[in-house]
């Protein structure tokens, strides 16, 4: 049975298929399509803590599906931007379970991890897997992934349902 980890960007994911889809991602459906026959070794969902309920909510769901969920506070710059970037610490946790596991699980568009997937392959042969929304991922990450899987209507949830 292969052994697979699972990162996945939870803001760039919610971002990108709300922008493209105005639809929510289905965690439990990626769930069960992503560990069909595979053990998996490590499941992180890293997010931004707001603090508000429907967070909490929505951290108890990733939590009963099996994911661990890693958080950073939310801050507010002065200017008004906002920062919460989990880029350095996905890449710590990636080389730091590659070497246990047969597939890296990224579920992201980012671009800034393509070198990752190319250093985990050449260092510990691992197969990586990408999930993201096609329009909204980086070509160079879809390249440097051994497989991409498009986020499209099989893996949203539908318009009514209620995430939290």
């Amino acid at each position: 049975m292969e052994k697979v980890a699972i990162f996945v960007d939870v803001q760039n994911i919610y971002y990108t298929t709300k922008q493209t889809y105005q639809r929510h991602f289905d965690y439990q459906r990626f769930w069960n399509q992503a560990t069909a026959n595979r053990e998996v070794v490590a499941a992180i969902a890293y997010a931004i803590d707001k603090g508000d309920s429907k967070q909490r909510g929505f951290q108890r769901i990733l939590r009963h599906i099996g994911f661990e969920v890693k958080l950073k506070p939310y801050i507010q710059r002065g200017d008004g931007s906002a920062k919460g970037d989990w880029d350095v610490g996905i890449t710590l946790d990636v080389m730091e379970l590659a070497a246990q596991v047969d597939v890296i699980i990224l579920l992201s568009g980012d671009g800034d991890f393509d070198l990752l997937l190319h250093k985990v392959n050449q260092s510990y042969g691992v197969s990586t897997e990408v999930y993201g929304v096609p329009v909204l991922t980086a070509p160079s990450l879809i390249n440097a992934a051994h497989r991409f899987i498009a986020i499209d209507d099989k893996l949203l949830l539908s318009r009514h349902a209620n995430v939290f």
